[in-house]
């Protein structure tokens, strides 16, 4: 029976590096659209 918590574990464990991966990801995004963003912006 402690397979089947090994295996809720592992599930639990997955899920949360895909989220960790998911966010820096989309932080990666933010950066590089802030980018654009600034090139994009009319000088003065």
């Amino acid at each position: 029976m402690i397979y089947l918590f090994f295996g809720y574990a592992a599930v639990w464990v997955l899920l949360f590096a895909y989220l960790l991966v998911l966010s820096a990801r989309q932080r990666r995004l933010e950066e590089e659209l802030q980018t654009v963003r600034e090139r994009l912006a009319p000088r003065e």
